[in-house]
């Protein structure tokens, strides 16, 4: 059984305090959970003000539908983070 691991890398720039850090952080979460039904967590940097790195994890019985469906919450992580989002790493194990 496949199992696909998108991390994301995300700088916010604009973040005071780790409660500033934590909404962005939550946002995405919620928002990739309710429309992707996908596993979320943050990783690393949880004591950053302005680093985050959010794992999403999901399984499928097909890899190229596994591969398509963590780009497609890719492009939409793009879309929501605009520049926050610095950096990205995409597998299928």
């Amino acid at each position: 059984m496949p199992i696909g691991v998108l991390t994301l890398e995300i700088y916010i720039p604009e973040s005071q305090s780790l409660k500033d850090k934590r909404q962005v952080v939550r946002s995405l979460k919620h928002r990739l959970r309710k429309r992707f039904n996908v596993a979320v967590a943050e990783l690393e940097g949880q004591d950053s003000w302005q680093r985050a790195v959010v794992g999403i994890v999901s399984l499928s019985n097909n890899a190229g539908h596994l591969e398509q469906s963590l780009r497609i919450i890719l492009e939409d992580s793009e879309l929501l983070l605009g520049r926050d989002l610095i950096g990205h790493d995409l597998e299928v194990l």
